[in-house]
């Protein structure tokens, strides 16, 4: 049999590092237009397999740069300033579901679908639905012809431990944004028929598991220490390790066991007692090995927090490790391009002023009421009676991840010489009417986000700068999140928990940061600790699907009913008092509120969530089950309103079912790919 590459052979060298800014090899074989390769030459050994297998890598589509800026929160997290209406964020906050496809997204500006999909090294053509698709094939190829290896033992366990990661990951992907899909585990030909049957969640988890399993059986956890490995010594920190095998594995088994997932795979609507204890015995098993010392990987100290997500001043260096290099907290990453690449507004969108003082065109601004999550330095929520919080000192004695992530009223924010522009500019005037507070060119909510950026990103300081190779490298996932994870399998459908193993996990990621440990814990602290350890991160969106899952009116509440996204921008509620408080108010909880936009685009309150001021009918969908009602995913258009709300019906993107079963991805020929630097 022989397999059609298109134009070129799909094999390369074992120092091959597509995307990772490592070393490439330009020794691979060019082929002419409508050559047929036999699998001797595509599969022999390890140079060309490895090659062939490399290019999965480059399929993980970058969800925060795969655009000039990028959006990712979509539920509570943040918003953005008034007139940037293309991003997800905004699709979203109008209802708009559908946004995230290249039919219906004119700009092309998201990360889930983007017109002329490739698995080469332009970041701007990777996304998250061709790239899946296109990888699970490549996977089932791959595995397909892994007998046809002629390899050492240690070599053909590289192989197929990164083939079976990767065919879970993407089908995981997809499901945590799709719910079931056809679980795709054969190499389709022109001939298969096309129409697949769709299964249950758990039915297609279960298939992924088994990936996963078989992956963390066959992978190492450092391939600097395998003999294969030794060949990019120093430079294998963005391939995939057992560690990142067992960490899918749990996250896949606990999606699963949740009471959304298993009813709607014929169970109750509970967490599955026997999935959760599946996934705690993962994770355990990572954290065993952690713990244990065998491995690389561990918790960042807290002083070197922001090295999870970015690096200043280390001549480009990758996120994800300290800068010694001796621990690693980054599980999975996705390629690195470069850390130019975090200057294409990235590094921009953060700082939001009115001063003139950036030069990007996206602010993304962290919203009021996320900020509330974070509590106080003794570890109780700003609500506990105890915790000694101030609303006219609402800053004072907050938990240290506060002050890591945020800048509020009072911060320094410029560092050099501000020349001809004021000097109060040096800090952050974020009161009502103050210099850095505005709904187009500053902060809407009073607050700004610096989680991902220095503080010295501005013109001023020139920290994005070419000679600081300042470069943001997000993970999807990192240690903290199996810890949480964790904890939450060990607590399931209990109110609480003192299980030992429970509090170790969510204490560790605790006095991480220095804030108090737990003696119990509950649903509760697990969602509030979650949302300020992974504040803006990857992971909040499926979060709040997932919880979903746990108790559906409690998320609801959280996507529709009880979102504050900052300080009202009709009222007046943050006052600077001449004796240096604040009169501080946000929208009570309880209040049911949603925003609503008017012809420009500008945003405000729609404490009503009807169809009309004159309409008291809210807009609900009638849908039941899992089975989408299209029309309310669609725009609600009454003159001067924009709204929408959530409901079971609508809680996984659309997706046309026809598409979903009939995929013209299943059988596809694989693209032509010229891996390292190419010729």
């Amino acid at each position: 049999m022989k397999q059609h590459f298109n134009k070129y052979i799909v094999a390369a060298c074992s120092v091959l590092a597509v995307g990772f800014g490592l070393t490439a090899c330009t020794d691979y074989l060019d082929k002419s237009p409508d050559s047929d390769i036999s699998d001797v030459d595509a599969y022999k050994d390890f140079k060309n397999f490895q090659g062939f297998t490399e290019e999965l890598y480059n399929c993980i589509p970058e969800f925060y740069k795969g655009y000039w800026t990028n959006s990712w929160n979509w539920g509570e997290d943040e918003i953005q300033n008034v007139g940037i209406n293309y991003h997800m964020v905004y699709k979203i906050d109008n209802g708009d579901f559908w946004g995230w496809q290249s039919s219906f997204d004119g700009w092309q500006s998201g990360w889930m679908d983007r017109n002329g999909f490739q698995p080469g090294g332009d970041r701007f053509r990777h996304s998250l639905w061709p790239a899946c698709w296109y990888g699970i094939r490549k996977a089932n190829m791959g595995i397909a012809n892994l007998d046809r290896f002629t390899g050492t033992k240690e070599e053909k366990d590289l192989l197929a431990g990164q083939l079976y990661f990767f065919r879970g990951w993407f089908h995981f992907e997809l499901m945590q944004f799709f719910g079931g899909l056809p679980y795709i585990d054969k190499a389709f030909s022109a001939d298969d028929k096309l129409t697949l049957p769709r299964p249950t969640y758990q039915e297609c988890a279960e298939k992924a598991a088994e990936d996963f399993r078989k992956a963390a059986d066959l992978l190492p956890m450092d391939w600097d220490q395998t003999v294969a490995g030794r060949n990019t010594l120093g430079k294998n920190q963005l391939r995939v390790t057992k560690a990142a095998a067992l960490g899918y594995l749990g996250k896949d088994l606990l999606f699963a066991a949740s009471p959304l997932m298993n009813r709607d795979s014929g169970g109750t609507a509970d967490y599955n007692k026997e999935l959760c204890k599946r996934a705690a015995e993962a994770f355990g098993e990572l954290l065993a090995a952690v713990e244990g010392g065998q491995t690389q990987f561990g918790l960042l100290p807290f002083e070197e927090y922001s090295q999870n997500f970015y690096t200043i001043d280390q001549n480009g260096k990758i996120a994800g490790q300290t800068k010694d290099n001796s621990i690693t907290e980054a599980i999975f990453r996705g390629p690195d391009y470069g850390w130019n690449n975090t200057n294409w507004g990235l590094s921009k969108q953060f700082f939001a002023c009115n001063a003139d003082l950036n030069d990007g065109g996206v602010l993304t601004l962290p919203t009021a009421n996320y900020v509330n999550y974070y509590g106080m330095a003794n570890g109780l929520p700003l609500t506990d009676a105890e915790s000694g919080f101030d609303n006219t000192h609402p800053w004072k004695d907050r938990d240290p991840r506060f002050y890591n992530d945020i800048k509020f009223d009072g911060c320094r924010l410029i560092k050099g010489d501000l020349g001809k522009q004021p000097a109060s500019l040096k800090t952050a005037d974020l009161q009502t009417g103050g210099a850095y507070r505005s709904e187009d060119k500053g902060s809407r909510t009073g607050y700004l986000l610096y989680k991902f950026i220095d503080v010295t990103c501005n013109k001023i300081d020139q920290g994005y700068g070419y000679s600081h190779h300042f470069n943001i490298h997000l993970p999807w996932m990192r240690l903290a999140d199996v810890y949480l994870m964790k904890a939450e399998a060990i607590l399931g459908n209990n109110a609480e928990t003192s299980d030992a193993q429970a509090l170790a996990a969510f204490n560790a990621v605790r006095v991480r940061a220095g804030v108090e440990p737990y003696t119990k814990i509950t649903f509760s602290d697990l969602i509030r600790e979650r949302r300020i350890e992974f504040c803006m991160e990857y992971c909040n969106w499926w979060d709040m699907v997932t919880w979903y899952r746990w108790k559906p009116q409690t998320m609801l509440d959280f996507f529709n009913n009880k979102q504050h996204r900052g300080f009202e921008i009709r009222e007046n509620n943050l006052f600077k008092n001449a004796d240096g408080t604040f009169s501080y108010r946000c929208i009570p909880p309880g209040v049911k509120t949603w925003y609503i936009a008017d012809s420009k685009g500008h945003v405000y309150w729609n404490d009503k969530l009807t169809v009309s001021e004159n309409d008291n009918t809210p807009i609900q969908t009638a849908a039941q089950g899992y089975k989408y009602d299209l029309n309310s995913l669609l725009r609600k258009y009454v003159p001067g309103y924009q709204a929408i709300t959530l409901s079971e019906a609508n809680i996984f993107m659309p997706y046309p079912e026809s598409d979903v079963i009939q995929n013209h991805y299943f059988n596809e020929a694989l693209q032509a790919y010229n891996f390292g630097s190419g010729k």
